[in-house]
């Protein structure tokens, strides 16, 4: 299927690893260019180099928390390689845990700084060109924690609920536009975040990764009726969907990738 965004130009955040570099990997295989953003340049340009053989990819530092870095970085990309027609927004942390009687204020202002506010900045700095363009996707990436909040994940589930709360606001505001905004809820993702995961179940539990695994889905998430972890190349492919031509119609929306993991129909 023809996606209709070949020659596009997309900003993905929080690329260097995980989602991002798959959603990254498959849009560059539609034709599409990307500008790559992550924090520290070491590994984003490790994924650069990666992905370079699949089209035209260029890697922008920014830490996205900084509202002058977002703005830098927008001048940066435009200068470099023109206005993106798309922003998909994958950057993103677990952040502390713990029940919340053991988190504090900071804990919880480090997570919604770097899970919501980033979004917000990046949202800000690039809808207004697509805008005057006339046509635009944005893509968020939330999780399944927005809508089933975990006990010890707290400020995680909140920043996640609020991001679709975002995208269902900025879906109503600039569809007249030509601007579509969605969300992609995936969990329980082969990522570098639940690695980190499953390793230090792992080490608590003296068991091997693998068992860490099985345990967590038997423990932690009974409802996910696909018994293994996603690959971040499924998020990926519904990523494509959502920013592709063929998606016009579809915004506001939540796509869950979850492997059934959310209880409820809505």
């Amino acid at each position: 299927m023809d996606l209709e965004i070949r020659d596009r130009l997309a900003l993905i955040t929080g690329g260097d690893s995980g989602i991002g570099f798959s959603t990254a990997q498959r849009l560059l295989r539609e034709g599409v260019r990307v500008a790559l953003s992550d924090r520290e340049a070491a590994p984003l340009q490790a994924a650069v180099a990666e992905l370079s053989q699949f089209g035209e990819v260029r890697g922008f530092t920014a830490d996205l928390t900084d509202e002058r870095q977002v703005q830098g970085l927008h001048a940066q990309i435009t200068a470099e390689m023109g206005n993106p027609d798309i922003v998909i927004s994958a950057a993103g942390i677990t952040g502390p845990t713990g029940l919340f009687h053991e988190l504090t204020e900071r804990d919880w202002k480090l997570v919604l700084d770097v899970n919501f506010l980033s979004a917000v900045r990046v949202a800000h700095a690039f809808i207004p060109a697509m805008q005057k363009a006339g046509w635009g996707r944005v893509l968020f990436v939330a999780s399944e924690d927005a809508v089933q909040p975990y006990v010890d994940e707290l400020p995680y589930c909140a920043s996640k609920a609020a991001i679709l709360s975002l995208a269902k606001g900025l879906s109503n505001t600039y569809g007249q536009y030509g601007i579509t905004v969605n969300t992609v809820s995936p969990a329980f993702i082969a990522t570098p975040m639940t690695d980190a995961m499953m390793e230090k179940r792992s080490a608590r539990d003296k068991v091997s990764f693998d068992d860490a695994i099985k345990t967590f889905l038997e423990q932690e998430r009974p409802m996910m009726v696909v018994r293994r972890r996603g690959r971040a190349e499924e998020v990926a492919a519904a990523i494509a969907y959502l920013v592709s031509g063929q998606a016009g119609f579809t915004t506001g929306a939540v796509v869950r990738v979850d492997g059934g993991s959310v209880g409820t129909m809505v």
